[in-house]
């Protein structure tokens, strides 16, 4: 058995922000497996490295014991997510929501224990919604409260349009959280706002409200920018090995110390830059 501090190093290696800490020794110390939900939508066909900033940390709390949600936002897909976007972004057809989720759930399983990961689809329980049950998830929430997102506090204050649609986006993603009974959330920093979103919802259909753990965004090849199919600075994890081993390559030496931490699974007394346990050289030869 690991014991609870053991678990909450490894669960906040690389992590940006968890909340609320003392809640999740709380729910550790029951002593049965948490539900751990991370939820990815099928706006893209494949899955890149920073994916897989989300997917490692899964497998570190799948390996201490704990029930892994992959939820697939099929429901929520076809609304768009704005979050980090300074205009509404199109929402997707169902067959491309559907194709997309297909490959994902291929994807997956070169991290994640397939027998022990149950991938769920958020329509499965949105899909049974009507426009009342919609009507009245909306009716609890204002819109001063979505406007402390910052991506739509900006657009707003830039008077750029925001459809009201998108304020269902967080809604919806709150609710996956009462669907699934969610203990711990995953997500990445831009993300913050839905997560918290979890919390409220679950709060009003009288559930304990889950734990939040934030990851960082995995910069791309670029070093600069948020890893991106759109902006061509991703590695793809389904890429051909020789394409993969170029991409790391061309990686700044400073940026590969954050991708060892991000992507890893090494200690971190063993990535200490002046221990000389670890070097750019040894890693990419890994």
């Amino acid at each position: 058995m690991t014991s609870i501090a053991q678990q909450l190093e490894i669960i906040k290696r690389g992590a940006d922000e968890l909340l609320i800490e003392a809640e999740l020794r709380e729910k550790l110390g029951s002593g049965r497996p948490l539900r751990v939900k991370a939820g990815f939508d099928p706006t893209a066909p494949d899955l890149h490295l920073g994916h897989t900033v989300l997917l490692n940390k899964l497998k570190q709390l799948q390996d201490l014991g704990h029930h892994i949600l992959f939820l697939i936002g099929d429901f929520t897909g076809m609304i768009g997510d704005p979050s980090g976007k300074n205009s509404t972004r199109p929402p997707l057809s169902r067959e491309e929501v559907e194709r997309n989720a297909a490959t994902y759930t291929d994807q997956v399983f070169k991290i994640l224990d397939r027998a022990r990961t149950e991938v769920v689809f958020n329509s499965a329980w949105m899909g049974r919604m009507n426009a009342a049950d919609l009507v009245r998830l909306a009716a609890k929430h204002t819109v001063a409260r979505m406007l402390e997102r910052d991506d739509f506090a900006k657009r707003y204050q830039g008077r750029q349009p925001i459809a009201i649609h998108e304020f269902l986006y967080p809604l919806v993603q709150g609710y996956d959280s009462v669907a699934l009974k969610s203990d711990l959330e995953l997500g990445g920093t831009d993300q913050r706002f839905n997560l918290l979103m979890g919390r409220e919802v679950q709060k009003e259909h009288g559930q304990s409200p889950q734990c939040i753990l934030t990851m960082p965004l995995l910069e791309g090849t670029d070093g600069v920018n948020k890893m991106s199919k759109s902006l061509g600075n991703y590695v793809g994890i389904n890429e051909p090995p020789g394409e993969i081993f170029g991409k790391i390559m061309s990686i700044s030496d400073d940026l590969m110390w954050r991708y060892i931490e991000l992507l890893s699974f090494e200690l971190p007394q063993k990535m200490n830059k002046k221990s000389g346990l670890l070097n750019k050289a040894a890693i990419r030869g890994t």
